[in-house]
């Protein structure tokens, strides 16, 4: 089973996006911080990560920044789950080290399309 960390401030996204992944058979861990995301990182890592990009305290892009220069972190499939709907957003997120770039409102299908794709190029 492909475990999946969700990092999203919002409580309510959160559990839209766990259960989306849940009905579709993946074990979901969350985290609603930065910090907090980093500190189960440190125990195990998951097979990808879906993180929003605008957070108190750490954002998304300075996260995926942070796993980008660690080797043990640096080619883990990372997806923005974002409400930053811009072409230079899209853009720019790619650049920090984003794999896909999902803008919310997002459907089941757009989701775990973005997970599948990420896992299946990991293996």
């Amino acid at each position: 089973m492909k475990t999946v960390l969700i990092v999203e401030d919002t409580l309510s996204e959160q559990a839209l996006i766990g259960n989306y992944l849940r009905e579709a058979g993946y074990l979901v861990w969350t985290a609603n911080e930065v910090k907090e995301a980093l500190n189960r990182l440190a125990v195990q890592l998951p097979d990808v990560i879906i993180t929003d990009l605008v957070m108190p305290g750490i954002s998304g892009l300075e996260f995926c920044r942070m796993l980008r220069k660690k080797p043990e972190t640096q080619k883990l499939p990372i997806i923005a789950c974002t409400s930053k709907n811009q072409d230079i957003d899209r853009l720019w997120g790619l650049k920090q080290g984003i794999n896909v770039y999902v803008t919310k409102p997002f459907t089941s299908k757009q989701l775990i399309q973005a997970v599948q794709s990420v896992t299946e190029n990991h293996e």
